[in-house]
């Protein structure tokens, strides 16, 4: 059998809907650029039919394989799978919803054959909903400050990389995962193309505030120990403030003989500064905690099943 040019890797959570068509578009897409590709779908225990949708699509055709997780990992732990088992000289990532067109992989592999080991995806007119667009402009913006990198946040999962970054990313096995941080890092030669962003085929986003409010935490502590560094500067100005205001009441004091008043806000100030101290201490146990998950060195995920021998 020839081994696959172009590996394309999917994650997959609840679009039993959506695979079919794109199933059917990524083959005519990629067929002019090689007929000897791989589709690689990532089924995250979404709860839905996807993974029957996967199985009958690898028995009508041998270029796409499936790999189902023992449970609910998570996309990017969804994009590391794939990329651990694929083998293609060129590798697509892209969502399963087809917010990103299948047919825009030509442009990009174009693109890396003048001399780009990454060329991303940069989405113009973005078709998510407004508190989507929102909460994700906020995060890349205090991802870019707490990281000390500039991430554009135009930039999803959609790009295609060579096999030399993708060696370099199978050997990162971090337990927090963020992938396009973990590309970004490696500082491989990267450019853009502008490409269209289309309304979702079927369904809605499964991801709620709460899990955008988990992924940029685990993110930015996965990416930086800015804001330990901040809580250390936020404890110098904290202990500057206290000193002056405490040479103003010995000045007070020395001038006019009599202490100043305000047991009130001594009350308060006293319960603002602990509330700060635990805050502190909180950052600090965060990152001990996630050095431990990494120092158990557990996998990154668990295979439930594939359609593939392995």
């Amino acid at each position: 059998m020839t081994a696959p040019y172009i590996s394309v890797v999917i994650p997959v959570y609840k679009a039993e809907k959506c695979l079919d068509e794109l199933y059917k578009r990524l083959k005519d897409a990629i067929a002019p650029i090689s007929e000897h590709f791989e589709i690689i779908l990532v089924e995250d225990c979404g709860g839905d039919g996807s993974w029957q949708v996967i199985e009958r699509l690898t028995q009508q055709d041998t270029r796409v394989k499936g790999i189902q997780f023992s449970r609910n990992f998570g996309q990017h732990y969804g994009i590391t799978a794939g990329i651990d088992y694929c083998t293609g000289e060129w590798v697509v990532v892209m969502d399963c919803d087809l917010q990103d067109a299948p047919e825009e992989i030509p442009r990009l592999y174009a693109k890396a054959q003048e001399g780009y080991d990454v060329v991303l995806a940069s989405r113009t007119n973005r078709q998510d909903a407004f508190f989507k667009r929102l909460t994700s402009k906020c995060f890349y913006k205090v991802f870019s400050y707490l990281a000390d990198t500039e991430y554009d946040g135009s930039h999803g999962n959609f790009r295609i990389m060579s096999k030399k970054a993708i060696n370099y990313f199978k050997q990162m096995r971090e337990q927090l995962r963020f992938f396009g941080g973990l590309v970004q890092w490696m500082g491989f030669p990267t450019t853009s193309l502008e490409v269209i962003h289309h309304e979702r085929f079927a369904g809605q986003s499964s991801y709620t505030f709460k899990k955008l409010l988990k992924l940029a935490s685990e993110t930015i502590i996965a990416f930086s120990d800015k804001p330990l560094r901040v809580a250390i500067k936020f404890g110098f100005m904290m202990s500057f403030i206290s000193f002056s205001y405490g040479l103003y009441i010995l000045g007070h004091a020395l001038i006019h003989g009599s202490s100043v008043a305000g047991w009130s806000s001594l009350i308060v100030s006293i319960y603002f500064i602990g509330g700060i101290v635990i805050s502190m201490l909180g950052v600090i146990g965060i990152y001990l905690g996630k050095a431990f998950d990494q120092m158990k060195n557990r996998p990154l995920y668990i295979v439930r099943r594939t359609t593939f021998n392995e």
